[in-house]
């Protein structure tokens, strides 16, 4: 089932169905970053590309050294500045009546769904 989206702007934010919940459909806002990351690229390529590798570089010491670690707590202010410079910290506004809508969307396709006995799906 193609999602839904209940959210038009400034960010498309669909909704689909999926067998344990929901998956929100945020690839216009991840578009958003790409475009942006790209666009840092162009402009200063090597510096981006130092901050990346920094930042994976960050990641694997994390992982060895555990989630309260300073290359964790590093690794993660690194990508909050760079979420802060590109997309304006990472969150998603959605406006007015965009937001009853979102959760209206959310409580729809969250609710429980009637299973069919298996006289009614048809078994002998």
């Amino acid at each position: 089932m193609p999602a839904d989206f209940p959210v038009d702007g400034p960010f498309r934010i669909g909704v689909e169905a999926t067998p344990t919940g929901v998956a929100l459909d945020m690839t216009h806002y991840l578009s958003t970053f790409v475009l942006a990351l790209a666009q840092a690229a162009d402009e200063d390529g090597q510096s981006v590309l130092d901050d990346l590798q920094y930042i994976a570089e960050l990641d694997r010491s994390a992982r060895h050294q555990g989630i309260d670690s300073a290359a964790t707590h590093e690794r993660d202010e690194r990508v909050s500045d760079l979420l802060d410079e590109l997309v304006e910290g990472g969150s998603v506004p959605v406006y007015g009546v965009q937001v009853l809508r979102l959760a209206e969307a959310l409580r729809v396709v969250a609710a429980p769904k009637a299973v069919p006995s298996q006289r009614e799906a048809g078994a002998a």
